[in-house]
């Protein structure tokens, strides 16, 4: 490799060889300008350590003239002198040196192997973390800017919002301190300044009378997703991914695979009476290649940012107020417990996680008693749906 004297001049003009080419500064041994054979340049130290020779890339040209590459040079070669590597340590800190790098990490790592939500952590990451704190070193965060971070979404108007960026910033900082990134975490019991309260929200019947009329006016796939989410208690987003593959219209069984389900454990729903001639109906004008038991473009609907906007813009039709489709599956888990409905069997519908013992110990599906409970509702909503007002089932235990 040539050595030279390099200045401003000669390393604006280097021209590419058929081969890569570094010119070896004289003035700062060690710094080398690299030139490829496609006219890129950029600059390397050359040193050793342990005897072992080490290559560092401090970045192009483009970013880096002649006289920061030498100021730069100088401090990594003195650390070397005292025994440091700065090829390895640049290595090391790599995996996230600054927030935009933490981000990425932790998206890739954390949040897509274990949130189907994951996304909305990346809305968050990208709209309200990282135009403010983009190419500050995660290191170099204080609680005091979480903090002002924090408090600042909370006083534009957005409380909710803040809290959820608080918590995100506590799960991302935990995983960074999880593989060692920081020595401690600045959103260790972040206040969240918003003030939240779990929607309760049970509907009446004369409101499930409404919203069934206006179910019927919906195409097909929209009006069946509304009205099995309410006969099968079960979530928007398993009805949406329903599959014929997992359908026993014959045994009336539906099995929710792990993959569709919110806490990714397998489910078996009861389908009941009217549920099964619902889709009964959609099987005989099926195509025979169907996958999807509501339609390929409706699974999109269910599952993609524009599906969701479609089925808010259908519920926004519904006359009533204040509706939204969770309210669906509430509605009939409390109409259950009011006509005595044991709420274990409840909970075992609704596919709800388990703690403790009764999650290690007790192997009993409920099937027998989910089957029971499903056909009491279907029986209740067809009750209602007749305007009986004022009957009240009684639910055949045994």
């Amino acid at each position: 490799m040539p050595t030279k004297l390099l200045t401003d001049r000669f390393v604006k003009g280097a021209k590419p060889k058929p081969t890569r080419v570094e010119y070896i500064d004289t003035k700062v041994p060690g710094l080398a300008l690299r030139v490829t054979p496609d006219g890129t340049k950029s600059w390397t130290i050359r040193y050793r350590h342990r005897g072992v020779l080490r290559r560092l890339t401090l970045g192009s040209l483009d970013a880096i003239p002649l006289a920061k590459a030498r100021e730069r040079a100088r401090d990594e070669l003195h650390d070397v002198s005292k025994g440091g590597d700065p090829a390895t340590k640049k290595q090391v800190g790599r995996t996230a040196e600054t927030i935009a790098d933490l981000a990425d990490l932790y998206i890739e790592k954390w949040a897509k192997p274990r949130k189907r939500s994951w996304k909305a952590d990346r809305n968050l990451l990208d709209h309200k973390i990282l135009p403010k704190w983009r190419y500050r070193a995660i290191v170099d965060i204080t609680r005091q800017d979480a903090r002002g971070l924090v408090e600042g979404i909370a006083d534009a108007g957005a409380p909710i919002v803040a809290n959820r960026t608080a918590a995100l910033l506590s799960k991302m900082f935990a995983f960074a301190l999880d593989r060692d990134l920081v020595t401690t975490s600045p959103a260790i019991r972040l206040p969240r300044p918003g003030q939240e309260q779990a929607r309760d929200r049970v509907l009446s019947e004369e409101e499930l009378r409404t919203l069934w009329q206006a179910f019927e006016k919906l195409d097909v796939p929209m009006a069946t997703f509304y009205k099995l989410r309410l006969l099968t208690a079960q979530r928007g987003g398993e009805v949406s991914e329903m599959r014929w593959a997992d359908v026993d219209l014959d045994g009336g069984w539906w099995t929710v695979p792990s993959t569709s389900s919110k806490n990714k454990l397998a489910h078996r729903v009861p389908l009941n009476t009217s549920a099964v001639q619902l889709l009964a109906t959609l099987l005989a004008t099926a195509d025979e290649k169907a996958v999807y038991v509501l339609g390929a473009s409706h699974r999109a609907k269910g599952t993609g940012a524009r599906g969701k906007r479609q089925q808010a813009e259908a519920a926004a039709t519904f006359p009533v107020v204040n509706f939204r489709g969770h309210d669906l599956r509430r509605t009939a888990a409390s109409m259950m417990a009011s006509g005595g409905i044991p709420r274990l069997t409840i909970s075992k519908i609704l596919n709800h996680v388990e703690h403790g013992v009764t999650k290690v110990y007790d192997r009993h599906s409920y099937d027998p008693e989910k089957v029971a409970a499903l056909a009491w509702w279907d029986q209740r909503v067809i009750a209602l749906l007749a305007n009986t007002r004022g009957q009240v089932l009684a639910f055949a235990r045994g």
